[in-house]
């Protein structure tokens, strides 16, 4: 039991519930955890697919961990194995693959509490859920107005922004369900604060095929805006260095 506390994707006993909405609000197709089992001597590997969450159940039985009729000598071993050969996912047929581990314990932005409420609100977790878990792993969300400049006509409309995992969408108002677009933070290649606008409180996003210009209504906005935008390129440049240690 040592060697798997260890593993920093082992998330101990937390529910099948927390599982799947960790792993659907802040993963990603391949994110795995592992969680401890139903019965003693069994823990369960928890895989996002494209659309839901497979769990896989797997037995410790002296050094030997079976996943069915297959038998490994560690964990380790178990992913390293998965990772080149599919699961299939019982009787639905879906094929999901061990990619990405999602850790129990991860950076988290300044404004950490926040984003704690939000993760509750968002998932479907509760306050209880929650309590399984060391370190819950946040959502780093944020929404508001900025003021955005055109890219054709360079006028500035106030527009509703969200910004969701690795997203960042802007509205016409709040009240609506469909974004205007969305900018994939993955293609982002840096977020700076910007003079060149004359406009007060101004940071831009720099894409290979757009600068985007953007202003708060405060510098404390302004901030609060620039660090999570920054705090998740950082992550998103780590996401692709993941270790079992």
């Amino acid at each position: 039991m040592e060697e798997i506390s260890k593993l920093n994707w082992y998330h101990g006993n937390i529910t099948r519930h927390i599982a799947e909405a960790l792993l659907m609000a802040n993963g990603m197709e391949g994110s795995y955890l592992l969680r401890e089992g139903s019965n003693e001597g069994t823990f369960s590997i928890s895989v996002r697919g494209r659309e839901s969450v497979k769990h896989f159940k797997i037995v410790k039985e002296g050094g030997i961990f079976k996943f069915g009729i297959t038998e490994f000598d560690s964990l380790e071993s178990l992913v390293t194995h998965f990772a080149n050969q599919p699961l299939l996912g019982g009787n639905s047929g879906t094929l999901v693959l061990l990619k990405h581990p999602y850790p129990k314990v991860v950076e988290e932005p300044d404004n950490y509490e926040d984003i704690v409420l939000q993760s509750t609100v968002r998932s479907g977790a509760t306050e209880r859920d929650l309590e399984f878990q060391t370190h819950a792993n946040s959502l780093a969300s944020k929404e508001g107005f900025l003021t955005k400049q055109g890219w054709f006509v360079k006028n500035w409309k106030t527009r509703w922004f969200v910004l969701v995992k690795n997203e960042l969408s802007y509205y016409s108002d709040r009240a609506k369900d469909k974004p205007i677009k969305t900018l994939n933070l993955e293609d982002c290649q840096g977020c700076w604060k910007d003079d060149s606008t004359c406009k007060n409180y101004c940071f831009r996003l720099e894409y290979p095929e757009r600068t985007w210009y953007f202003y708060a209504n405060t510098e404390e906005e302004m901030k609060e805006w620039m660090d999570m935008i920054k705090w998740k390129i950082k992550q998103i440049r780590k996401g692709s260095v993941r270790s079992f240690t």
